[in-house]
This record gives C-alpha cells, structure tokens and sequence, in this order.
C-alpha cells in the first residue's frame, strides 16, 4: 500500500527542485521570450504551458515510455528534430509578426500556452532529466514506484512552473517598458526561439 512520502524527503526534494527552477534554461528562456513578445500575461502562460509539458513527461517517466524512448537513440533524435523545427517556426512567426504588441485576448494567452506545453513536451533531454532526477527520491518499500514518481513530478512541475511563470510575467513587464520605445521585442523573441532550436539540435 502506498504511504505518504516523508516530510523530510519531501522538503529536501523541493527545495532541490526550486534550486535547479531557479536556474534559468530553455524553459525559462522560452517564457521569457514569450513575455517580450507579448506582455507579462503571455509570459505568464507561456511558463504555465511549459509547467504541464513538464508533468508530461513525469506521466511518460511513470509510464515508462521515457525509459523505453531513452533506449532508443534514434527515437530520440527524431524528436529533437522535430522539437527544433517547432521552435524554429515559432522564430519564423515571432519574426514575420513586427513591432512588439502587448496581447492579452483570450486567444492569445491559449496560444502562449499551448506553445509552451507543446515546446517542452518534444524536449527528450526533459524526459531524461525526470528519469535521473526523480527516482532519487523514492522508496520501493514506501510502496509503487511510479505513484511516487507522480507525487514528486506534481511538486516539483507545479514549482516550477510558478518560477517559469514569473520569469516570463518580469520578461513581460520589461517589453513593455522598451517597446515604447523601440519595436523589437519581436524580434528578439525571434532570436531566442532560433537560439533554443540550435541548442536542441547540438545537444
């Protein structure tokens, strides 16, 4: 029968997943890019968007899909290419769409959102990132591995996904300052989503 996780565990596993939260990577680039482009609630989305894509591979972690995937280096670098062409049309979007425009409609944010859940759903190095990191923490004699695997992965995607959130909403709040004066927060969202695209590719 499955017990609670220990208190002690539990705190130590999330303060290390806001530690490493706090450090920014591509998600946190990502979001950040989504803010300048688009405001400090698109920003926001954009990290919330990411935050799920982050439980998506914890599902697929507990599933063991992950495991099966890691085994597979060639279906490994198919979704990395596919992953990168994904950023690159986002870079090619944010490109084309020209002076920065603050958007907070209802569309706009459900856009912001799926990209960001869609961009770190196809990252494999998330996927195993959650195979080495999570498993750490669990107990077989606590009981089902991957009930635990789901426990931790809620915490810390739900952390960081607040990170990321803020992340982008402060990205967004600073567009907004310089897009008064100058139109280019487009294009260095642009800049940014080419820059994770060749990072996915390399590594």
């Amino acid at each position: 029968m499955f017990e609670l996780i220990p208190l002690d565990a539990l705190l130590a596993f999330a303060g290390a997943g806001v530690l490493l939260n706090l450090t920014p990577g591509s998600d946190v680039m990502f979001a950040t890019a989504s803010g300048m482009a688009g405001g400090p609630r698109t920003g926001m989305a954009a990290g919330a968007g990411v935050g799920l894509g982050g439980f998506w591979h914890v599902g697929l972690a507990a599933l063991g899909v992950a495991a099966l995937l890691a085994a597979h280096p060639a279906a490994m670098t198919g979704l990395r290419w596919f992953g990168a062409g994904y950023l690159l049309y986002l870079a090619w979007t944010s490109w084309q769409a020209g002076p920065a425009q603050t958007q907070n409609g209802s569309t706009s944010l459900s856009r912001a959102f799926w990209r960001g859940f869609v961009t770190n759903a196809l990252n494999p190095k998330v996927a195993l990132f959650v195979l080495a990191f999570l498993p750490q923490f669990t107990d077989p004699a606590r009981g089902p591995v991957w009930q635990q695997i789901l426990v931790l992965g809620a915490v810390f995607t739900l952390t960081g996904m607040c990170i990321t959130a803020g992340y982008g909403a402060m990205a967004g709040f600073a567009g907004q300052a310089l897009s008064a004066r100058m139109g280019v927060m487009n294009k260095l969202a642009a800049g940014v989503f080419a820059l994770l695209a060749l990072r996915m590719i390399k590594e």
